[in-house]
């Protein structure tokens, strides 16, 4: 007898098509964050998950989401349009309404990355982390801080920043490994959540809070199974408003995604 695992990512993105470009679905309050709203990359993943019905292409390629208010747990629509469906590629829009408000509006484009092919140049490194026993889990089974995507996303990092220790240390970069807790492994969408699902750096600056304003994803390759090796950085805060640049590698040492987002502190 087989038996299906049935994993939390995909149970909390799925939605149900109710007419011809709209889809229902409840909106879990599994992935908050510290302020009880939902995280901004389950909400990208949700209306991806949508999108990506509507195409032939499989995979995530890219995606920019524009998030106009927060969102909350609950009944919400997902409204598509497709732009193109081209041989190699496929771009439409998606829109996240909760209780008739519009929350997210993102413009996302898939292809099938298990044909693409061409010249191939990276030069860069994935980051040079102990294995992840030998690392810390900053959260070790605890949730201090109310957020329950802790709880989803398991961590393990070489040395804890300052601010896990209540003093920030004034860094704004970190690499890290991470997984989903409950044993999924990555897969194009899934990268569109987990680059958004760290403690924002610019947490060790003393800074109490971060709204993403825009976020854009790339996915490179679809991950191999296994932990992910992730490095972010903020260089700018400027007037309460700061980029946090995001890169993914899979076991293999390949970079499989990369993100960059625009967000406000209070």
């Amino acid at each position: 007898m087989t038996t299906t695992t049935h994993y939390l990512f995909d149970t909390d993105t799925a939605s149900d098509r109710v007419s011809d470009h709209e889809y229902g679905l409840e909106l879990s309050d599994r992935w908050s964050t510290p302020a009880g709203t939902a995280n901004g990359g389950y909400l990208l993943a949700t209306a991806l998950q949508a999108l990506r019905d509507e195409f032939p292409q499989p995979d995530l390629l890219s995606a920019s989401a524009h998030f106009l208010r927060p969102g909350t747990a609950g009944p919400a629509l997902i409204h598509t349009e497709i732009a193109r469906i081209g041989r190699r590629t496929a771009t439409g829009q998606a829109i996240l309404t909760r209780d008739d408000r519009e929350i997210i509006r993102v413009l996302a484009t898939f292809t099938d990355l298990s044909t693409a092919h061409g010249r191939t140049v990276v030069r860069n490194e994935p980051p040079a982390l102990p294995a992840p026993d030998l690392c810390l889990a900053p959260f070790d089974g605890a949730n201090p801080t109310g957020a329950s995507i802790t709880e989803r996303i398991e961590f393990r990092m070489p040395q804890l920043p300052g601010v896990w220790t209540g003093t920030p240390g004034g860094t704004s970069a970190a690499e890290f490994w991470m997984r989903f807790a409950d044993g999924r492994d990555a897969d194009p969408i899934a990268l569109a959540l987990l680059v958004d699902a760290a403690m924002p750096v610019v947490f060790d600056l003393g800074v109490l809070g971060s709204s993403t304003i825009e976020l854009t994803v790339h996915v490179r390759q679809r991950p191999a199974p296994g932990w992910l090796a992730c490095r972010v950085h903020t260089n700018y805060l400027i007037n309460g408003f700061h980029e946090e640049d995001f890169e993914i590698w899979d076991s293999t040492g390949s970079l499989v995604a990369q993100s960059r987002q625009l967000a406000l502190i209070p």
